[in-house]
């Protein structure tokens, strides 16, 4: 994480108004650049990982081009009951980071393990997403999983995890599930995507670590004066809105 940079957003008082089992929710009172102070309700929830499993030919192996890699490229996907969204969805083996001291590597091999029956001999981190930063702590870290080889899956512990279908399909046909709206899951659309890319592009990928995902400042909002700035991007040209009524 970058050093703080901006004053401002100083939190003064933080109180918690609801735990359950999956997630908790507090209410911070933050005193904002202006010299305001507003209320911001926070989800607290656990980190999660996602998994590409990615079958296909290996980039620099085949001799393929980055178009021929994608041909000859299929992902795993499952087929899931989400209770607020009241229907399955086609998503990435997932699942929370609930268990005390496992990596996010970790979990995401157990996971990928116990939803599709498969382990992986190569690991990359593709992306890193905040899922909905306006309002959860939640962030993802989603794996790149190549090198598939049946492992066995588990015995499901629930029904809904009972109920979990495993297909491969073409990743070009992920693609056009993702841009046309039968792949919603936005772990899932970032997922496929970024893969789809990375094989385009030739990008080299981050290795897979034991590291902990650091998307979250972690100083003390209460005594800190600012917080980081977003990190630099090459060729970011600032765009300065005029108020409106002046132009």
């Amino acid at each position: 994480m970058s050093e703080p940079g901006r004053a401002g957003y100083r939190v003064t008082a933080s109180r918690r108004v609801f735990g359950g089992r999956v997630c908790a929710v507090r209410i911070d009172d933050v005193e904002l650049p202006g010299g305001h102070t507003g209320q911001r309700e926070v989800v607290e929830h656990d980190p999660a990982v996602a998994v590409l499993a990615l079958d296909g030919p290996v980039p620099g192996e085949s001799g393929l081009d980055p178009a021929g890699l994608v041909a000859a490229s299929s992902v795993v996907l499952i087929e899931q009951y989400r209770h607020p969204m009241r229907r399955r969805l086609w998503e990435l083996p997932a699942g929370l980071m609930d268990v005390d001291g496992e990596s996010p590597l970790v979990t995401a091999r157990r996971e990928l393990t116990e939803e599709t029956g498969l382990a992986a001999g190569s690991w990359s981190v593709l992306v890193d997403g905040a899922s909905s930063p306006g309002f959860t702590s939640e962030v993802v870290r989603i794996f790149l999983a190549r090198d598939l080889h049946e492992a066995g899956r588990p015995e499901a512990t629930g029904d809904e995890e009972a109920e979990i279908t495993v297909v491969r399909i073409p990743l070009a046909e992920a693609v056009a599930a993702a841009l046309d709206g039968r792949i919603v899951n936005v772990m899932a659309v970032a997922g496929i995507l970024a893969a789809h890319a990375a094989l385009l592009s030739g990008a080299r990928l981050r290795p897979a670590t034991d590291e902990p995902i650091d998307l979250i400042h972690a100083g003390d909002p209460v005594e800190e004066p600012g917080v980081p700035d977003a990190p630099a991007l090459t060729g970011a040209v600032v765009w300065t809105v005029a108020p409106a009524g002046t132009g």
